[in-house]
């Protein structure tokens, strides 16, 4: 009787159903987002057809309308990366919503200022693109998800905002890690539903294995968005470190990998990173080369 009842409320949901052909006219353009970080724009590909033969044609970016997600252990340059893609944005023209979760608004906007100066942009130039929603001095917005949706919503509707930051979102679930995957989901339907470009700052536990993409709350983040990118340290202790790394024992090696980016392809390999003393990550050559 019980499965007699539910089998009377199924229902058959048409609007769900999609012929590709149809679904392909709604489809975006696939196209790159430039970042604004030193070597990486060069990392994501398109396959094209050219003369019968399939050829790798850099995408020049990150794919615009992805819901990307940027993980690593704690000083490994995820925020300084998210704050030069957002200057890069804003130099373009297009407005950024800065979610904040970690540190209030007038500090982001500070490092943000920095940021811009390092590049050689002018801030006063910019800063009416930059929009900050601030989560981590209103716990309005942190611990309520329609709150902070409907105040975003907001934001772009008045503000014409097409890039969307959060950092962090592992701080959008602290002391409730098991509602982890609800919200990153929410999210992401959220970021698709306004056509936003988006990167998702996660933090990684150091008990993590680094150079995986699983985040605090599990592998809740990596499993649902588009993309997912990940910074890594090592502290060189060994001479057989030492030789793969070409560093001296003592050095610190960061790391960068793009783990996976269903929208398009990517490079696959490991590369070094750099942090310059002016506070701008740059991804180098891959390990071995």
């Amino acid at each position: 009787m019980e499965q007699e009842r539910h089998a009377e409320k199924s229902r058959v949901v048409e609007e769900g159903i999609w012929v590709a052909g149809e679904a392909l006219k709604k489809a975006p353009d696939l196209r790159g987002v430039p970042t604004g970080v030193e070597g990486l724009d060069e990392l994501f590909y398109k396959a094209e057809i050219k003369d019968g033969k399939v050829v790798k044609k850099p995408l020049g970016g990150i794919p615009a309308y992805a819901v990307v997600n940027l993980t690593g252990v704690s000083d490994t340059g995820k925020s300084l990366m998210v704050e030069q893609y957002t200057i890069k944005q804003a130099s373009r023209g297009e407005a950024v919503a800065f979610i904040t979760v970690e540190s209030p608004a007038p500090f982001v906007t500070m490092s943000l200022k920095e940021r811009a100066t390092a590049m050689g942009v002018d801030f006063s130039e910019i800063e009416d693109k930059i929009i900050l929603i601030d989560a981590a001095s209103h716990a309005s917005l942190r611990e309520n998800l329609p709150n902070l949706f409907a105040t975003l919503a907001y934001a772009i509707k008045n503000y014409k905002v097409r890039h969307t930051v959060i950092d962090s979102v592992t701080g959008l679930y602290e002391a409730k890690e098991m509602m982890a995957r609800t919200i990153v989901r929410q999210l992401f339907n959220f970021m698709k539903k306004w056509y936003q470009t988006a990167i998702f700052v996660s933090q990684k536990r150091s008990g993590h294995e680094e150079l995986t993409a699983e985040a605090a709350g599990g592998y809740a983040v990596s499993h649902i968005v588009d993309c997912s990118m990940v910074l890594a340290k090592e502290l060189i202790t060994s001479r057989i470190t030492a030789n793969l790394y070409k560093k001296e024992i003592g050095e610190i090696v960061r790391l960068f990998r793009i783990d996976g980016c269903r929208m398009c392809g990517h490079d696959t390999r490991t590369h070094f990173m750099e942090i310059t003393e002016t506070g701008l990550v740059k991804i180098g050559k891959p390990i071995g080369q």
